[in-house]
């Protein structure tokens, strides 16, 4: 990234690496010291979310790049069904980038959360097995 931008700021909520704080901060602070045409985020869900709510304030175009739970790379399965601007898009056919102003992020985080436990199960038994013989 920093080959290919002009600045680079890194946020981690331990600052483990770069700066210690939310992303949103990194954003404002560059915000409030010149004009910003584009914001385009990715990562988790959160996160966007509140990045969208951050440049909506300030009136600035927003991109997001969704990563939502995807079945069959089609829209068939209904799976990675979001909420744009009011009417149903699927993530894997219609996106994966949205304006970040016409998400319904709660939705979404809601579907998200809607597999956690079998989630977290399936990771569970994927640390019990054993590591495969060669």
């Amino acid at each position: 990234m920093a080959a290919c931008a002009d600045e680079l700021i890194v946020m981690t909520d331990d600052g483990s690496a770069g700066r210690k704080g939310l992303v949103t901060a990194g954003i404002e602070e560059v915000l409030l010291r010149e004009p910003v045409h584009l914001v385009v985020a990715i990562g988790p869900a959160i996160m966007m979310k509140f990045s969208a709510l951050l440049t909506l304030k300030h009136k600035i175009p927003t991109i997001v790049s969704l990563n939502t739970i995807m079945v069959d790379g089609t829209g068939m399965c209904g799976a990675c069904r979001i909420s744009v601007g009011g009417r149903t898009r699927f993530v894997c056919v219609d996106g994966p980038e949205f304006d970040a102003h016409q998400v319904d992020f709660d939705e979404m985080m809601k579907r998200l959360n809607a597999y956690r436990q079998d989630e977290k199960l399936a990771y569970e038994r994927f640390l019990a097995k054993p590591a495969p013989q060669r």
